[in-house]
């Protein structure tokens, strides 16, 4: 008896587990399996409705706005719910309820009750395949003109996707006629189109400074609910360093329905509201930005070029005033960026030219090798120094002072300071000056260059006046930085400070001291040595501005062979870097000339990159309200310089 009643507790407990088993198991699968396979499905009960944050907005340092968000908003289709007999029912009942007789004297629940009467008699009288055809042209009838389409547009949008279970029919559309579009789904009782909040990045001056504000773009991601999502983030430039803080945080809302399937009002905890993004102030001005942009562009134009970048700085903080760029595009069509988005300010390396030969000048003068007076032999063009290569000048020389290797920018005088100084020394200023590594701008994708010491004598030769090296024309620009300040390298600042909406600072970003590279006395010398550059038996007399001195070296090189080995004839990178006024420098600005092909003049810094930044000066220094420091008088006349 005992045996016989515990064999039947045994067969019962394993039926009641079996049976809680299979519960268990269908309950899994509705819950997290199946949950977006209709309305069946637990997660049926609700709809998710992202909430967007608004983006914050990227200002100059006058907070002049130069991106900001647009609230806007796209309609998607939900397969799952669109091809589901059972769900879209409900929208056919409440089409055929709304023409009957006393609607609109009817009760909420009164009017619930008719519609579900009605969507008994559909769901007896017609296939699910014919229910699913007439909610889907009753939905295309409704939907099509507030959304912009013929109602053969909206079908072949929807048919043609057979495959997707999710995707768009319709984007960046403007709020109001996004809540149009809202209110007639609900009103009514449309399924499987789905209303989506979403933004869009505008840009006030699409082509001012392209490549240094960067855009955004759409990354697809997975939500909770394994739908599509469609997030923006910053792609490129200060969009995508400074993303963690523009982006902001989504918020949500839950829209609740009932067993029936129609949507009923949600629960306080069924809202989280977005949380806006912050503003990042850079340290561009707008009004100089849009100076260098012209002369830049006016420039390449007139000397041929189709590549080439102007860069301007605040000598005391690092920050960058201006950075123009070319080839460039424009941030709010986004054509061509494949070609034209690279920043040749800081993603290009070339070998620099004359421009490079304040390393070794101002490191001999730093150490008390030589004094401005200093005289220097540099053997009439042609130097051997064991075996090293010979070094050659184009324009051979005598006997030059300090001074005067820097006017001439002689070749042969450079090396034999930067022999005094030793490989080691040299190339440790090198490394002071932040040649080859990066400057660590808030920019993406910047590159590092090339400054090593092989300990091979000839690449030391040529590293000397600017060849066996590869740099960016914004390490030239914060080289000479140094010499225009305090004698310190500053860390480049693009970003100035996180603003909230309320106009409260966050954070402000202060100058950076990167590396002490001069004595404060020997950046003086060198100012003054450098405004024999522009002076009358320099190599930059193209680049005087009227009213003030200005100190700058020019940098001629020519082009490396990226196909094959050596250099292109004829071919050159040309530049100049000058700042004023040369005893107390308000900017730095450094030129940087492509492959110039005019026939006008020859391919050297003085003489093509030269004028470009005089140009510029001239009107930078009218915005800036400098005041001259020399009698103004007639314009020097041009002639050919390296």
């Amino acid at each position: 008896m005992n045996s016989k009643f515990q064999s039947r507790c045994i067969i019962l407990c394993l039926l009641l587990v079996s049976g809680l088993s299979a519960l268990s198991y269908r309950l899994v699968d509705i819950q997290l399996v199946n949950r977006r396979h209709g309305p069946k499905g637990l997660g049926a009960n609700f709809q998710i409705e992202k909430l967007p944050a608004i983006r914050g907005m990227i200002v100059d340092r006058n907070e002049e706005p130069i991106a900001k968000t647009i609230p806007l908003a796209s309609v998607s289709i939900d397969r799952y719910r669109l091809d589901d007999a059972d769900t879209v029912s409900w929208g056919l009942a409440a089409q055929e309820a709304a023409a009957t007789k006393g609607w609109a004297e009817l009760s909420p629940k009164d009017r619930t009750k008719r519609i579900r009467t009605i969507r008994g008699v559909i769901l007896a009288r017609d296939t699910p395949e014919i229910i699913v055809q007439k909610h889907l042209a009753y939905s295309i009838g409704v939907l099509a003109r507030p959304l912009g389409l013929r109602r053969e547009e909206l079908r072949d949008k929807i048919e043609g996707n057979k495959k997707q279970m999710y995707f768009q029919v319709a984007k960046n559309l403007p709020i109001d006629l996004a809540d149009r579009v809202r209110e007639a789904i609900e009103e009514n009782g449309i399924e499987g189109f789905i209303v989506e909040n979403s933004i869009k990045r505008w840009y006030t001056a699409p082509d001012i400074a392209p490549h240094l504000v960067g855009f955004t773009g759409e990354v697809e991601r997975k939500g909770e609910d394994d739908k599509p999502l469609l997030t923006v983030e910053g792609r490129f430039g200060v969009e995508k360093t400074m993303e963690p803080y523009l982006a902001g945080k989504d918020g949500w809302r839950k829209h609740w329905r009932n067993s029936s399937g129609l949507v009923i009002s949600g629960e306080p905890s069924s809202l989280m509201p977005p949380r806006a993004g912050l503003n990042v102030q850079l340290t561009i001005d707008m009004g100089l930005q849009a100076i260098v942009e012209e002369e830049l562009e006016a420039g390449l134009k007139e000397f041929e070029s189709q590549k080439g970048t102007a860069i301007l700085m605040d000598p005391k903080t690092g920050e960058v005033l201006a950075m123009a760029n070319r080839p460039h595009f424009n941030l709010n069509h986004k054509e061509n960026i494949a070609e034209n988005g690279w920043n040749y300010a800081l993603q290009t390396t070339y070998e620099p030219g004359s421009t490079i030969k304040i390393v070794a000048t101002a490191g001999a003068l730093n150490e008390g090798l030589v004094t401005p007076t200093t005289s220097i032999f540099c053997h009439n063009g042609f130097f051997q120094n064991g075996s090293a290569a010979p070094v050659k000048d184009s324009h051979p020389a005598g006997t030059l002072s300090f001074e005067g290797v820097l006017e001439k920018s002689n070749n042969i005088g450079t090396y034999k300071m930067a022999l005094q100084l030793g490989a080691n020394r040299f190339y440790d200023y090198m490394d002071r000056w932040g040649f080859g590594k990066k400057t660590g701008i808030l920019l993406s994708d910047e590159s590092k260059g090339s400054a090593r010491n092989t300990g091979n004598p000839s690449d030391f030769s040529r590293a000397s006046f600017g060849y066996a090296t590869a740099v960016t024309p914004l390490q030239v620009a914060c080289a000479y930085t140094v010499i225009a300040g305090d004698g310190n390298l500053r860390k480049p600042r693009i970003v100035r400070a996180l603003v909230a909406n309320d106009g409260s600072v966050i954070q402000k970003y202060e100058p950076e001291i990167v590396a002490s590279v001069l004595k404060p006395a020997t950046a003086k010398k060198m100012r003054t040595a450098l405004t024999k550059v522009t002076g009358p038996g320099g190599t930059a007399k193209a680049a005087v501005v009227d009213g003030f001195k200005v100190a700058g070296k020019t940098g001629t090189a020519e082009k490396f062979n990226p196909k094959g080995t050596g250099y292109l004839d004829g071919h050159y990178i040309v530049s100049f870097v000058g700042m004023m006024p040369a005893d107390e420098p308000a900017f730095v600005c450094a030129v940087v000339v492509d492959d110039p092909r005019t026939t006008k003049v020859n391919h050297y810094g003085g003489s093509v990159a030269g004028p470009i930044f005089k140009k510029i000066a001239e009107r930078v220094a009218v915005r800036m309200n400098l005041q001259p420091t020399e009698p103004v008088k007639s314009p020097l006349a041009n002639s050919e310089s390296r």
